[in-house]
């Protein structure tokens, strides 16, 4: 059985509207059926399996279904789905189990906030193909995490340019680097002509230090492909890693990507705030972020503490515990990515709220914007990550680092963010 759980917001009655959704999103519709015997029910019909009463609320989340009531009760439903009525096709699930329910009249608010799979979803789908050891045994860090970066600006740098500030960061050790999300193959800066600017920049790197940086090429196309070809490109000239829009391109467009793919698929997750920054509304990350993983995302970006987004602490913690728990187990866990408005600073409430450094730091300005240019900043952030494990006060510390301090004095005030 597949298990999801609700949070229904309405002016009626909670436990109604549970059933209702359980009828509307299996075997019912808005009138009595013929077909519908108790033998069909009883095989693929969904039902209610508990109902959770939470505190009402005075406003609705869905302004125009008010119909004048200022009390809205709430309360969580988890509803069983037969495993037959739905299969394990991802897509299925989303459309009867997902794609209907914020359509009912009555309900004035409602999110998806658990979602438990049967072991069957296992093996239907391949999971992540690296992951967190994959990463780790690529970049050959071990112990500590993986520094990474963001060329930036996010858009007008040509290959050469780039090029010139990989150069740049290798030599100061970053383990990570990648292209934005917002950079795919535009005319000033083509995929093609940006491999055969950076990959010789990283090979030589490695021939001279043994350290193979990992660069994450913006890859994903409407066309799958398309998208397969830029994937073979970036394969050939020795890269070992892709970023994947994952809304941009879709399931099926990551089904069929993974399937083939021998790279390092790193996700980001733009698109994913309009499905959750309404409280009442839409998903929880740890719901939505399941699809993905069993269809092959290795490395996850999850924001970070104190982002230049929206997005609170509490939800990043919450991300992080998502991506790392396993689904089904441990081979399923993607390797958290955290990012957005980050730089040294936040090192240490990453490592206290957290309790890891099994994970990819990403810092874009935070590194490229530092007054000593990007190497320094590379320094500073993994100085600040010394001092965050070491258990010792970031300014104690970079009285002997200067990057670090350096660091502190341009963004401490906040001008990260």
């Amino acid at each position: 059985m597949i298990r999801l759980t609700y949070r229904i917001e309405t002016p009626g009655s909670v436990e109604a509207m549970a059933a209702k959704i359980a009828s509307d999103q299996s075997t019912g519709t808005f009138v009595a059926l013929p077909g519908e015997t108790p033998e069909l029910k009883a095989r693929v019909a969904a039902r209610v399996l508990s109902v959770r009463e939470l505190p009402p609320v005075p406003f609705s989340s869905f302004p125009d279904e008010t119909a004048g009531a200022t009390r809205f009760n709430c309360g969580e439903a988890e509803i069983g789905f037969p495993i037959e009525a739905v299969g394990t096709d991802l897509a299925a699930l989303m459309t009867i189990a997902i794609g209907g329910v914020f359509s009912i009249r009555g309900m004035t608010g409602i999110r998806i906030v658990d979602l438990r799979l049967p072991q069957s979803f296992s093996g239907a789908y391949p999971g992540p193909q690296f992951g967190a050891a994959g990463s780790r045994s690529l970049t050959g860090v071990h112990g500590r995490p993986m520094i990474g970066t963001i060329v930036k600006p996010a858009l007008g740098l040509r290959p050469q340019e780039t090029a010139d500030m990989v150069q740049e960061l290798l030599e100061a050790g970053v383990d990570f680097i990648k292209d934005d999300e917002k950079l795919m193959s535009p005319a000033y800066s083509p995929l093609a002509e940006r491999v055969k600017a950076i990959m010789p920049r990283i090979l030589e790197h490695e021939q001279k230090t043994g350290k193979k940086v990992m660069y994450a090429y913006g890859i994903s196309a409407t066309d799958p492909d398309e998208m397969m070809r830029n994937h073979d490109l970036v394969l050939a000239a020795g890269g070992n890693c892709a970023v994947i829009n994952i809304n941009s391109i879709g399931f099926g467009g990551m089904a069929f990507l993974r399937k083939r793919s021998g790279l390092v698929l790193h996700a980001h997750r733009n698109g994913w705030d309009i499905l959750t920054r309404h409280s009442h509304l839409g998903f929880e990350f740890s719901v939505w972020q399941q699809f993905w993983r069993l269809l092959g995302v290795d490395q996850f970006q999850i924001n970070g503490i104190r982002v230049k987004y929206w997005e609170p602490d509490e939800s990043f913690v919450r991300s992080f515990k998502a991506v790392t728990t396993p689904i089904f187990d441990e081979r399923d866990c993607a390797l958290p990515v955290v990012g957005s408005g980050q730089w040294g600073g936040q090192a240490p409430d990453t490592f206290a709220a957290t309790g890891s450094t099994d994970l990819l730091y990403l810092c874009g300005g935070g590194v490229v914007s530092h007054p000593g240019g990007p190497g320094a900043g590379v320094r500073a952030v993994t100085q600040a990550w010394e001092a965050a494990v070491a258990g010792i006060d970031l300014d104690d510390y970079a009285r002997e680092h200067p990057e670090l301090a350096q660091a502190i004095e341009k963004f401490a005030d906040g001008k990260n963010t």
